[in-house]
């Protein structure tokens, strides 16, 4: 009986840091059948002399959960070799919910994670109300790729409290009932929990996300929830200041861990040439924590993001900017652009240490007023100079003069290669952070695999290509425990990236695309290289182009 596919000639890589070896792998019914030097028939065959041939990358942190609804390919994930992801990070996502509370979800999502509010009011089905139907619903659409879940800890308690999740701690009696929610979403497949401490997480009506009014009380109760099942795992964005592991956090860390007896990662570790020794000194302070299954987490991205003045992420961490989310018309926030107490308490805020960096780190990246095209390509530090201004006046008259419609860009983190290269050899370190979904108007880091591959492996000869791969496949499948992926073995099943190491990569800076329902912009990362993505044994990107191919499950724990 011939084989249903057959990769031939191909540099195997099985996904365990094992050496990598020539090697022919079989595929029947959506499982790997022989791995080896093979004369079997098949069906079809693909020549994969010249290529590497690895376990399809599975990514830890996406936010995704809006996006199922209307791409289930989950571009440009599946552009890069990614054939498993997991969602529902960071706290926030939009299941369990009544259908009156739907505004509230989805705002949620547009402060926290940048998904413009038009795209998920014309996306999102509501085939669901609870976290098992949103599960079920997933599977129904027949996805490209594999979904993963975990329970974000925000619509849970929202589910529960209603809008009292944002102003207080729940009751014992409300803290049993998310509990139980929890228990369900686990006992359904979920793979753990998320949720988030930091100030810029701001969700309905500038109100800080819900899952941030969590008590002690309430975080152990949900901790013993996994660690009453003995599985699942917990993610957490934990660092209010970006690389900083305060004493509160750290903590609190050590509280989650004893009360769940289970792995957490913890968010973001990103190298700071401002605050050159930060991630140093977390990952000092942390280590009896990293020793008892804390994963600090980081992208292998640097980290140059846009910033629209409409939905300005990037300075929700500030208190000042609060009042940019609270009303979110043109006019409004243009009325606090103008204010001069709002940019004097700005100031104010710029002048704690490490609270920004400088001016010359943003860019005017794009007007719309013909009068102001001069300005592109210009620092902000250039501007004020020019113009006899500080760099907050420059910044905001710039933006009031083009009616709130320009783009900046901000070079960030991860810039230093030192650096770079010892986070990246850090076995702890979980690779990630690619928020594939999110911030869609800003960047686009979904595409690291390819990235990893082509810059940190074969340019810049950080990482071997055996051990990129593990840090890919098997290990954050271990973590999660996603027990038959990331690994090429007989029986598993046959979610496998093919790739050319010669020519793999991200291809530059992210490209605008006008796809999103109502025709909203996003931004995407196109790869090179990638020759095949195969996710249960059906070929899904080939060549360049998707096939079609729809062969997704929805995992479960």
């Amino acid at each position: 009986m011939p084989c249903d596919l057959l990769i031939k000639n191909g540099l195997v890589l099985d996904g365990t840091g094992a050496p990598a070896r020539h090697a022919d792998v079989a595929i029947s019914g959506g499982r790997i059948t022989a791995i080896g030097r093979l004369a079997d028939a098949a069906k079809r065959t693909i020549d994969a002399g010249g290529l590497a041939v690895a376990p399809g990358f599975i990514d830890p942190h996406t936010h995704y959960d809006a996006q199922i609804c209307w791409d289930g390919a989950l571009t440009p994930s599946s552009w890069h070799g990614v054939t498993s992801v997991v969602m529902g990070n960071c706290g926030v996502g939009i299941a369990p919910c009544r259908p009156e509370t739907r505004e509230i979800a989805m705002r949620d999502l547009v402060n926290v994670e940048a998904i413009p509010f038009e795209v998920l009011q014309q996306g999102i089905t509501w085939d669901w109300e609870t976290f098992p139907q949103f599960m079920d619903a997933a599977a129904a659409r027949r996805p490209a790729l594999n979904l993963g879940f975990l329970a974000p800890l925000t619509p849970f308690r929202h589910y529960v409290m209603g809008e009292a999740s944002m102003e207080r701690e729940a009751t014992d009696e409300e803290t049993a009932r998310i509990k139980a929610l929890l228990g369900e979403a686990m006992d359904a497949g979920a793979f753990g929990f998320s949720s988030t401490l930091l100030n810029q997480h701001m969700g309905y009506a500038g109100r800080p996300l819900a899952c941030r009014n969590a008590s002690r009380a309430e975080l152990k109760a949900y901790c013993n929830a996994l660690r009453d099942r003995s599985k699942g795992a917990i993610e957490i964005a934990m660092t209010k200041q970006i690389g900083v592991m305060d004493d509160p956090e750290l903590e609190l860390l050590d509280f989650m861990l004893r009360e769940s007896a289970r792995p957490i990662t913890f968010i973001a570790m990103f190298d700071r040439d401002d605050i050159s020794e930060a991630v140093r000194t977390s990952l000092r302070k942390a280590a009896p924590m990293i020793a008892r299954g804390a994963r600090p987490q980081t992208s292998p991205l640097p980290l140059t993001r846009e910033i629209n003045m409409r939905n300005p992420f990037s300075f929700a961490a500030f208190p000042s900017w609060k009042r940019v989310f609270e009303d979110k018309s043109k006019a409004a926030q243009a009325a606090v652009y103008r204010d001069p107490a709002f940019r004097n308490r700005f100031r104010e805020e710029l002048q704690r240490p490490a609270a920004f960096g400088n001016w010359e780190r943003i860019t005017v990246h794009e007007v719309r007023s013909p009068a102001l095209k001069q300005f592109e390509g210009r620092t902000v530090a250039e501007l004020a100079a020019a113009q006899g201004k500080d760099g907050v006046d420059a910044f905001l008259d710039l933006t009031l003069a083009d009616d709130l419609d320009n783009e900046f860009t901000m070079v960030s983190f991860n810039n230093r290669v030192d650096r770079m290269a010892e986070i990246l050899n850090n076995p702890a370190m979980l690779l990630g952070l690619g928020d594939g979904g999110a911030h869609l108007d800003m960047l686009c880091d979904s595409g690291y695999p390819s990235y990893v591959l082509g810059t940190w492996v074969r340019e810049k000869k950080v990482l071997t290509l055996e051990e990129a791969v593990r840090r890919m496949t098997s290990d954050p499948a271990d973590f999660f425990g996603i027990r038959d992926r990331g690994r090429l073995r007989e029986g598993l099943a046959a979610d496998i990236a093919v790739f050319d190491p010669a020519t793999v990569g991200s291809m530059g800076r992210p490209e605008r695309r006008y796809d999103l329902p109502g025709g909203a912009k996003r931004m995407v990362m196109r790869s090179q290289g990638i020759a095949y993505t195969i996710v249960n044994g059906a070929v899904t990107w080939e060549e360049g182009k998707l096939t079609g191919a729809a062969a997704g499950t929805v995992l479960r724990s």
